[in-house]
């Protein structure tokens, strides 16, 4: 049955509201690419930056420049010359940045200090503050070349941002970084958004590329890889773009300085920000120095969750019905998976008497996550642990999924072949059906 839109909203909007209140107050560095900053569709990105100040989000911007700088270079008909990721940056060529991030800045300002009537900007009242917030130094002679004005951060004066943040004010930090001696360093935006991310404690760094995240083989965005797969990743001879090796180094560097997840997207998607943000599986991939998905044993606080999971298939008839009580006495026997803290699927085990057979029972997947491999993971770790503790069967019960059991190496038994304490509790009014597989 299709969604009309007023419930499609109303959903939404349900799904979206425990991300609205686990953000507000919490502080999140963006890194806005220069090609996002020139893009037609800037408006809508500002729009929903704004968005997410208004709900509470504390946020520190950083834009990037690189096309504005090299279109002023161009113009002057002077050479563009870079080592790596890095352009070398003369005396000529700093005052092309200098003036780059200054109409950028100026731009972002205007763009924040919208409030026309009937518009996305309409009734807010969004302060802006910049300033000499990072002191930078140069990178100098390295391999016989010098980089001149090229510099790299050498600190962040937090507290002054803080203050900023502190004040309601969005923090705008451009690429640029000043020294004691007063001069000043041309720096790339993402390590200027990983060392202030770093710094002021922030719960995320959210990287506006390009390309749609760390892609795939079949350029596709990695959905999410924790701090070890990541540095695999990297130090992997796998091919990747020069964006996506770089943005890679700068959420690793971030992640292992204390911020808990680097989230990289596209500025060309509308609404990547929101779409990443408010929805559990995101639209870019998601670097994670903490445990965001994974499979292991329930605890009490799953509780809620596996009720929530497991109610709509009772109430279907395709679960038997579990007290929260019995939930409490069992929840050693499940095993769930988790999700950005929501449980998503769960299974559970009970041994027989005799602990030659075990029952395999409550599968259940949501219905958001079916058919994506979750069911497979859950029946492998279950036949795992019967397997250790000596179970030579695994039997089940079933109404409606015996097709997805027989896939899976199940098959079709009599009642007789159960043991007798469950054969004694079986539900006739249920009719289900028994399935056994054998894992000797």
């Amino acid at each position: 049955m299709s969604i009309n839109p007023p419930q499609q909203f109303v959903r939404w909007l349900r799904h979206a509201s425990p991300y609205i209140h686990a953000f507000s107050g919490k502080t999140f560095v963006i890194t806005v690419s220069g090609d996002a900053i020139k893009a037609d569709s800037v408006s809508h990105l500002i729009h929903d930056i704004a968005l997410l100040h208004s709900l509470g989000v504390k946020l520190v911007l950083v834009p990037g420049s690189r096309p504005q700088v090299e279109r002023r270079l161009a113009q002057q008909n002077a050479t563009i010359r870079y080592v790596g990721d890095k352009r070398i940056t003369d005396a000529s060529a700093m005052q092309c940045v200098k003036d780059a991030a200054s109409s950028v800045r100026i731009d972002i300002e205007a763009q924040l200090s919208m409030g026309l009537a009937e518009s996305p900007m309409a009734g807010m009242a969004i302060r802006v503050a910049s300033g000499n917030f990072i002191t930078a130094k140069p990178i100098g002679v390295r391999d016989g070349v010098d980089y001149l004005f090229t510099g790299e951060v050498r600190r962040v004066d937090d507290q002054a941002i803080r203050n900023q943040l502190d004040n309601n004010a969005i923090v705008l930090v451009p690429a640029l970084g000043y020294s004691s001696s007063g001069e000043v360093f041309n720096l790339t935006a993402h390590e200027v958004a990983a060392a202030c991310a770093s710094a002021v404690g922030a719960e995320k760094l959210i990287v506006l590329n390009t390309e749609r995240g760390i892609l795939d083989d079949r350029r596709r965005p990695i959905p999410q890889l924790n701090l070890a797969d990541a540095e695999s990743l990297l130090a992997s001879q796998r091919k990747l773009s020069d964006e996506s090796k770089h943005t890679l180094e700068v959420a690793i560097k971030a992640c292992k300085h204390g911020v808990q997840r680097c989230h990289i997207i596209s500025h060309e998607v509308d609404g990547a920000l929101l779409l990443e943000l408010f929805t559990r599986d995101g639209i870019g991939s998601l670097i994670s120095a903490d445990f965001y998905e994974g499979l292991r044993v329930a605890k009490d606080g799953d509780i809620s969750g596996i009720v929530a999971l497991i109610e709509p298939l009772e109430a279907e008839g395709i679960l038997v019905r579990r007290s929260r009580d019995q939930l409490e006495n069992e929840i050693g026997h499940f095993h769930v998976v988790e999700r950005d803290g929501a449980i998503i699927a769960c299974a559970a085990i009970y041994p027989s008497a005799n602990k030659q057979m075990a029952e395999l029972a409550c599968v259940a997947v949501h219905p958001d996550y079916r058919d994506m491999g979750y069911g497979e993971q859950l029946l492998k770790k279950i036949e795992e642990i019967a397997r250790e503790q000596g179970v030579e069967q695994l039997f089940l019960l079933t109404t409606r999924t015996s097709h997805w059991f027989r896939e899976h190496g199940f098959r079709p038994a009599r009642m007789e072949t159960l043991p007798k304490k469950r054969r004694e509790l079986y539900n006739y009014q249920r009719n289900a059906k028994v399935l056994i597989k054998m894992l000797s």
